[in-house]
C-alpha cells in the first residue's frame, strides 16, 4: 500500500474516533442529569415565600413561647412570695406550739418532782386538775394589799364586772380577772379574815402561798404567774396595779393580735437610772450590777400593767426558784426575760395619761388600753378620780361584750 492511502485510513479514524468520543460525552452527560436530578432551573416565587413563611412561622412559635414564660415566671413570683409568708406562718405556729408543749412538759416534771418531795399542792390547783383546764385569752391579775379595800371598790365600780357579768366574761370572752393577795405575816389574824370575808361577798380574788410586803413585789410577781399557770391555761397572763384604769375590751384586742407570736413580753417600755443613793424611793442595793454609777436599767416594761405569752409565764412558774428578786418588780420582771428569745413589745396604749390625755385619745378613735399618771405610778387618788377617768376615757361596756374572742 503507497503512503498516500495509509495517511487518508489514518485522518479517517481520527475523526470518527471524535464523533465517538463527543457522543459519549453527551450521552454521560445526560446520564448525569437523568440520575442526580440537578437541573440548572431559576427556583420559584412560591417556593422562596413558602421558605419564608416556614421561617417566620418558627419565629413566631419562639417569640410566643418566650412572651407567655415572662408571664408565667411573673405568675409563679407572686406565688412564691405567697408560699413563702404561708411557710412563715406556719413556722410561727408550730414555734409557739413547741415551746408551749415543752413548757407543759418541763410544768408536768416541775409537778411530778414537788409531789414526790412532799411539797404541798394547793387546793386552787388541784380543783383545776380534777376539773380539767379550758382554754381561756388571759387572765388578769389585779395586784392588790391588805390596806386597798377602797381601791378594790373603785375598780368594781368602774371597769371590773361584777357577779353574773364576771362569770359571763370568763364563759363567752375566756377572760378572767382576779385581785392578787398573799397573806399576812400572822396566818389566819384580822386581815386574813378581812379578806376572805370579801371574798365571800364578791369572789374576786386569788390567794397566793405568799407573806405581803412592799419589798417582797418580786416573790410576788413569781408566785402570781405560777399560781395562775396552774390554775388557768391562756394565751396571756396579765398584771395590773389597782390604781391604773383600765379598758378590758381594748386590751383583749390587742393581746389577741399577738396571739400567734411566741414569748411575747407586752408592755411600756423603758429605762430608768439605776439609783444607788440611799433612802431614795426605787433605790437599787444592787447598783453595782449594772455598771458604772449613772447607768440605767436594760429595756423592761413599767410596772403598772404588762403582760406575758402563756410559755414565758409557763417558763417563770418552772424556774421561780433560781430567778434572781431586785428590789423593784419591773425590774426582776425584765431581768427574768432578758436573756431569753423575747419579743419586747413597746405599746403606749398602755399608758396613756389620765384626761385630758386618754380623753382626746380616745375622741380620736385611738382607745388607751390603760390610763395612769406617771407623776404617782398610777392615777393619783384613784379612789376619788376612779369614776371620772372610767368616764371620760373608758370604752363603754358595749364594747366588752361585743368585742370578738
Amino acid at each position: 500500500m503507497s503512503w498516500k492511502n495509509r495517511g487518508f485510513e489514518q485522518n479517517s479514524k481520527s475523526v470518527v474516533s471524535r464523533k465517538w468520543s463527543l457522543l459519549l460525552c453527551i450521552g454521560c452527560f445526560c446520564a448525569g442529569m437523568l440520575f442526580s436530578d440537578r437541573m440548572w432551573s431559576v427556583p420559584e416565587v412560591n417556593d422562596v415565600s413558602s421558605t419564608k413563611m416556614v421561617e417566620d412561622e418558627k419565629l413566631n412559635v419562639v417569640a410566643e413561647g418566650c412572651a407567655p414564660q415572662n408571664k408565667d415566671v411573673h405568675h409563679e413570683s407572686k406565688d412564691i412570695m405567697g408560699e413563702v409568708s404561708k411557710t412563715h406562718h406556719a413556722i410561727h405556729t408550730l414555734d409557739k406550739t413547741i415551746a408551749s408543749l415543752e413548757m407543759e412538759l418541763a410544768a408536768a416534771r416541775a409537778a411530778h418532782e414537788s409531789t414526790l418531795s412532799g411539797s404541798p399542792v394547793s387546793d386552787n390547783s388541784k380543783a383545776s386538775q380534777s376539773t380539767g383546764k379550758r382554754k381561756y385569752l388571759m387572765v388578769v391579775g389585779i395586784n392588790t394589799a391588805f390596806s386597798s379595800r377602797k381601791r378594790r371598790d373603785s375598780v368594781r365600780a368602774t371597769w371590773l364586772p361584777q357577779g353574773d357579768k364576771r362569770k359571763k366574761l370568763e364563759e363567752e370572752k375566756g377572760i378572767i380577772m382576779r385581785f392578787v393577795i398573799g397573806h399576812s405575816a400572822t396566818t389566819g389574824g384580822i386581815l386574813d379574815r378581812a379578806i376572805e370575808a370579801e371574798d365571800r361577798k364578791h369572789g374576786d380574788f386569788l390567794r397566793l402561798e405568799h407573806v405581803e410586803g412592799y419589798l417582797e413585789l418580786s416573790a410576788k410577781t413569781k408566785t402570781y404567774f405560777t399560781t395562775a399557770v396552774a390554775l388557768w391555761d391562756a394565751d396571756f397572763y396579765v398584771k395590773v396595779d389597782d390604781d391604773i384604769h383600765v379598758n378590758i375590751a381594748t386590751l383583749g384586742a390587742t393581746l389577741s393580735s399577738h396571739r400567734l407570736k411566741p414569748r411575747v413580753y407586752i408592755g411600756c417600755m423603758k429605762s430608768g437610772p439605776v439609783l444607788a443613793q440611799k433612802g431614795v424611793k426605787y433605790h437599787e442595793p444592787e447598783y453595782w450590777k449594772f455598771g458604772e454609777e449613772g447607768n440605767k436599767y436594760f429595756r423592761h416594761a413599767t410596772g403598772q400593767i404588762y403582760a406575758l405569752s402563756n410559755d414565758l409565764a409557763t417558763y417563770i412558774s418552772i424556774n421561780q426558784h433560781v430567778l434572781h428578786k431586785y428590789t423593784n418588780e419591773d425590774v426582776s420582771l425584765g431581768s427574768w426575760l432578758i436573756g431569753l428569745d423575747v419579743e419586747h413589745i413597746d405599746d403606749r396604749r398602755l399608758c396613756c395619761g389620765t384626761p385630758p390625755d386618754c380623753e382626746w385619745k380616745a375622741q380620736a378613735g385611738n382607745v388607751c388600753v390603760a390610763s395612769f399618771d406617771w407623776t404617782c405610778s398610777g392615777i393619783c387618788k384613784s379612789v376619788e378620780r376612779m369614776k371620772e377617768v372610767h368616764r371620760r376615757c373608758g370604752e363603754g361596756e358595749n364594747a366588752l361584750w361585743s368585742a370578738q374572742r
